[in-house]
C-alpha cells in the first residue's frame, strides 16, 4: 500500500530471484520520500545562431554555470573561403533573423551571434542590423559577438587594444576599422593568415601568436573569432601579459548571460571577474 508522500518500487519475481532471501521483504518495501528528491535548478535558456562551420560547442558551454543551455543552430553551408565575402554573407540579416526563428520553440531568454567577423565587417551599422533582425525574429534580447566585444571593452575601460586574429589581413582590417567606430586604438595586430579550418586553431598556434605582437602600450589583448580556442589560455595569459585577455567565445557568453539576467559567473578574466559573485561554471 502507498504511503502519502512516498514514492514505492515493487520489484518483480525476476529481480528477487537475485536477491537473498531474509532481504526480500526489505527489498519489497524499500521507499523514499518525495521531498528527499533534490529538484533541478530551474533552467535558463540562450539561443545560439552560429556559422555552418562552428566546431567548438563545448568550449561555448564552459562558459556558462550549470543552470543554463544553449539553444544552437547553424547557418547554411557556404563553400567559400574565409574572406570579406563569406563574412558578409554570414552577416546577412535575413538569414540570422530566419535562423533566429530556429532556436525560439525552447523559449530562450536572449539568442547571441556567435560569430566575430559576421558581425563586424559591415561596420557598427552592419552589427546594429544583426540585432534588429534578431529582434525582429522574436528574439526577447539579442547579441552579437561584435557588440558584446565593444560592450566589453567599455565595462573595462579599454581603450587601446592588441588583436590577434585567425583570418587574412583584408578581414583584419574590418575589425580594426570597426573598433576605431568606438574610439578603440588598435596598437598591435597580428593576422594568422587562414583561409579555412580555422576550428583546427591549436592553444600552441594562439600562443605562437601571442609572441608575435608587441602589447606594450595596450590595455587589453582580444583573440578574435569563435572558432578558436582559448578557454584554458585566459587565465595565464592574463598573468603573464598582466592585461586583461578577451577572446571571441567569452565576450559573447557574457554578454548573452547579461541579457538573460544572469550574472555573477566565476569564470576564466577580469571580465567575469569584474563585480562578480562566485557562482560556480559547468
Amino acid at each position: 500500500m502507498r504511503r502519502a508522500g512516498y514514492i514505492a518500487f515493487p520489484a518483480g519475481e525476476a529481480c528477487l530471484r537475485a536477491v537473498p532471501v531474509r532481504a526480500r521483504e526489505t527489498y519489497r518495501c524499500r521507499v523514499f520520500a518525495e521531498s528527499d528528491v533534490p529538484g533541478p535548478p530551474e533552467p535558463i535558456g540562450v539561443g545560439l545562431v552560429a556559422p555552418f562551420d562552428f566546431a567548438l560547442d563545448r568550449e561555448l558551454w564552459r562558459w556558462l554555470p550549470e543552470q543554463v543551455c544553449l539553444h544552437t543552430t547553424r547557418l547554411p553551408y557556404l563553400p567559400e573561403p574565409v574572406t570579406v565575402q563569406l563574412a558578409s554573407a554570414l552577416g546577412n540579416p535575413h538569414g540570422v533573423r530566419r535562423a533566429t526563428r530556429d532556436v525560439l520553440a525552447p523559449e530562450p531568454r536572449a539568442v547571441a551571434y556567435s560569430c566575430t567577423s559576421g558581425s563586424f565587417v559591415d561596420g557598427a551599422a552592419g552589427e546594429a542590423a544583426l540585432v534588429a533582425a534578431m529582434l525582429d525574429a522574436g528574439a526577447p534580447a539579442a547579441v552579437t559577438t561584435s557588440g558584446a566585444l565593444v560592450a566589453a571593452l567599455e565595462e573595462l575601460g579599454v581603450r587601446r587594444l592588441a588583436v590577434i586574429t585567425p583570418y587574412v589581413d583584408d578581414v583584419t582590417a574590418r575589425l580594426l576599422a570597426y573598433l576605431a567606430e568606438f574610439g578603440v586604438e588598435t596598437c598591435a595586430s597580428f593576422g594568422l593568415g587562414l583561409l579555412g579550418d580555422i576550428w583546427k586553431v591549436s592553444y600552441a598556434d594562439v600562443l605562437r601568436a601571442v609572441r608575435g605582437i608587441d602589447p606594450s602600450g595596450a590595455d587589453a589583448l582580444f583573440v578574435s573569432c569563435t572558432n578558436v580556442p582559448t578557454y584554458d589560455l585566459v587565465a595565464p595569459l592574463e598573468r603573464h601579459l598582466g592585461m586583461p585577455v578577451l577572446t571571441a567565445n567569452q565576450v559573447t557568453m557574457w554578454a548573452a548571460l547579461r541579457a538573460a539576467g544572469v550574472a555573477g559567473l566565476a569564470a576564466p578574466g577580469a571580465l567575469f571577474a569584474h563585480g562578480r559573485e562566485d557562482v560556480p561554471a559547468a
